[in-house]
């Protein structure tokens, strides 16, 4: 897909560029380098958010007056592209890209002026409360019980498969208010302290021997009800609308430069002598395929964000988004470890910190690609497996 730029969108990328080369330093590359997933350490993601804030731009789908740049759809992939290319680490998006945008549709006066603003600096760190054991895809199914005492509700169970949790200063939760009618009518959207007594974080370490999930255990855990977004036993609407954002937030221009690289990578000489991965005809066509599918995830991606730059919930295509987005992603981690060849099953978690100075057994390229095909299998479960988005797309879009 050709953009096509007009004098002041290209000034535009000419001033994002030149911010990036001015502030995006060297360690903050590395341990964009260094990620095994799509989401980053605290430490680094925080740094980077800190220099995005000053110069108010770390939320490009905010409009102006909660704080964004108020920049269109076009501003807003040419800022993620350039981005991408200079080798920024992403931002968590649980704050900015989840619960704030929620926040500004459901949260009362009150509410938007204290978290916005410090969902926007940093100073507040976001998890979500959403997956339970036996509740994950099928989240109407969630039991984690809300009880009301006066001006607060008292929580009991526990919630899984929490990114960040051990991190985070605050989540946003799903609980049950009510087990009257259907499932769904009875859930509740609550706003939390993740300091609150009752509350433990046990962490759950992944195939790649990361520490990035847990499960988040609630015993007699108070919690104001002014912590409520929306409605009592009306957040499943909430969280339908949230949703929509965690599926739209796009990725097409970080799979281009992981494209680039993997065909930059495969073209390289053989150390060994051995042919060019690139000259092998299954693995070059599997290449062209990847190319074409990131094509259309570039047009569905622009979609999203003309929805968001109206200002519009982008509906059941950030369904589409999301199935495209990471079996993409996952085609990519596969074709990167058969790049890899003999070095892919090389474990070595100690070299992969972001300030690690430990040599890797293989190219320096490949020092994470296994930890990351690893960690990316999850990414056609989370958020709503691709089966449930399928659904979504065939009811809403197809009507089928």
């Amino acid at each position: 897909m050709n953009l096509d730029l007009d004098p002041a969108q290209l000034a535009f990328r000419d001033e994002v560029r030149d911010f990036l080369a001015a502030e995006l330093t060297d360690e903050l590359k590395q341990a964009a380098r260094r990620a095994t997933s799509v989401f980053i350490d605290k430490r680094h993601s925080l740094a980077w958010q800190k220099i995005l804030h000053r110069r108010g731009w770390v939320a490009p789908s905010w409009p102006k007056e909660y704080g964004g740049p108020g920049w269109d759809e076009t501003e807003r992939y040419i800022f993620a592209a350039e981005c991408a290319r200079a080798g920024a680490p992403p931002l968590a998006p649980r704050g900015l890209r989840m619960v704030g945008p929620v926040i500004m549709g459901y949260g009362t006066p009150e509410q938007k002026a204290e978290l916005l603003p410090r969902i926007l600096s940093g100073e507040d760190y976001w998890c979500q409360g959403y997956s339970e054991p036996g509740a994950g895809s099928d989240l109407a199914a969630l039991q984690l019980a809300a009880v009301r005492d006066g001006d607060h509700y008292v929580l009991n169970g526990s919630k899984i498969w929490t990114t960040h949790a051990h991190w985070a200063n605050k989540m946003f939760c799903l609980v049950r208010t009510s087990r009257e009618g259907k499932p769904q009518a009875g859930i509740t959207f609550l706003l939390l302290d993740m300091e609150t007594p009752g509350i433990t974080v046990r962490p759950i370490i992944t195939l790649a021997g990361d520490h990035e999930v847990n499960q988040v255990f609630f015993d007699q855990v108070r919690v104001p009800v002014a912590g409520r977004l929306g409605e009592e036993n009306d957040g499943w609407t909430v969280a339908k609308h949230l949703l929509e954002f965690e599926r739209g937030g796009g990725g097409a221009a970080g799979l281009r430069i992981s494209l680039e690289r993997l065909v930059t990578a495969a073209a390289a000489e053989d150390e060994t002598g051995g042919a060019r991965m690139i000259d092998e005809p299954h693995f070059r066509s599997k290449l062209a395929k990847a190319a074409i599918a990131l094509e259309g995830l570039q047009v569905t991606e622009l979609r999203v964000l003309t929805a968001l730059a109206a200002g519009q919930s982008p509906g059941a295509v950030s369904s589409v988004m999301k199935v495209q987005n990471t079996e993409l992603m996952q085609v990519i981690d596969e074709l990167a470890l058969q790049a890899l060849g003999i070095y892919a099953p090389v474990h070595q978690p100690e070299a992969r910190a972001a300030d690690a100075n430990i040599d890797f057994v293989g190219p320096e390229w490949g020092r994470v690609t296994t930890a990351r095909y690893l960690n990316d299998r999850a990414g056609s479960i989370y958020g709503g497996t691709n089966e449930i988005q399928r659904d979504i797309v065939a009811r809403l879009i197809l009507g089928i």
